[in-house]
């Protein structure tokens, strides 16, 4: 699909920044910790509007229920997890980052999240990480393929890479953020693809505690101004235990959300998109639901 200009649906024979409303997010309200576990439905969760969704256990990579999971679509900043991971692998977490003077441009271009990095401030790698997964920076995402690369077709092409390394063998990054260019649809993966590389990610310490953050402040210091950065996860502070990972949202990807939640040592991860919502109504409807299902399951 790389320079395809529409979505290809392709299916294998496999198993078939604001909240929603209040009057929505009642049908699917979190339970409280301890509360009596639901009935299992053996039919899966009732009420999802994702297109393709998926829930497996954490621990052992048991499909629990899925929906279109090797169907492609975009993925939307869903796609930093990749390059977070790349620059994770690369290490050197602590050299200094020049911010160069392009991200201002390339932010207002597309109209991206940012984390309002500001052009010449020196920041390390450790700390763009936090500004590419908590606020969504494209700017931080920027800032860091072209460190990483060097340069930003020789970082893509690491995502790629690391794309086929963990099996992802129907995704394709065409870009380092999720944004819808070259075309709306080039940049793509599957509910299956990201459950594998939420896992991978999820098992890196690193990654692990950034995205676990509920904020992070950067002081004002020699060579740089102050920051501090919000995680856009609409999971944290509504659903108990939620402990990551990455939202996002483009028009041709709907509402995505890769999610991790850990009950009484009992971890499940999954994974939404194409839900219904738009850029000011995040669904974590879609999620709450899925996830009332996955633990109501007996073990």
């Amino acid at each position: 699909m790389g320079a395809r200009g529409r979505l290809t649906v392709r299916v294998t024979g496999l198993l078939a920044g604001v909240a929603l409303s209040a009057s929505a997010a009642l049908a699917a309200t979190a339970p409280t910790a301890g509360a009596a576990p639901a009935a299992p439905a053996s039919a899966g969760p009732a009420g999802v509007g994702a297109k393709s969704a998926a829930v497996e256990n954490a621990a052992t990579g048991r499909l629990l229920w899925s929906r279109g999971l090797d169907t492609e679509r975009p993925m939307a900043s869903i796609t930093k997890v990749m390059t977070a991971l790349v620059v994770i692998r690369a290490g050197h977490l602590d050299q200094q980052i020049t911010i160069p003077s392009a991200v201002t441009g390339y932010v207002r271009k597309y109209d991206a999240s940012n984390a309002g990095l500001r052009p010449g401030d020196k920041l390390t790698a450790r700390q763009l990480l936090y500004g590419l997964l908590l606020p969504s920076g494209a700017d931080a995402a920027y800032a860091l393929a072209q460190a990483y690369g060097p340069g930003i077709p020789a970082f893509i092409a690491k995502m790629n890479a690391n794309a086929r390394l963990l099996g992802m063998s129907r995704t394709h990054f065409s870009n380092f953020d999720g944004l819808p260019y070259p075309t709306p649809y080039s940049n793509y993966s599957t509910a299956a693809n990201l459950l594998a590389l939420g896992r991978a990610a999820m098992l890196v310490p690193v990654f692990r505690s950034v995205v676990g953050q509920h904020s992070y402040r950067v002081a004002a210091g020699s060579g740089h101004h102050a920051y501090l950065w919000k995680n856009l996860n609409p999971l944290f502070g509504r659903y108990p235990g939620a402990i990551g990972i990455k939202p996002g949202y483009t028009g041709a990807a709907g509402q995505c959300l890769l999610f991790e939640v850990t009950r009484n040592g009992y971890s499940v991860i999954g994974v939404t998109l194409h839900s219904p919502g738009s850029i000011t109504s995040l669904n974590v409807a879609d999620a709450t639901r899925i996830l009332n299902w996955a633990f109501s399951l007996p073990r």
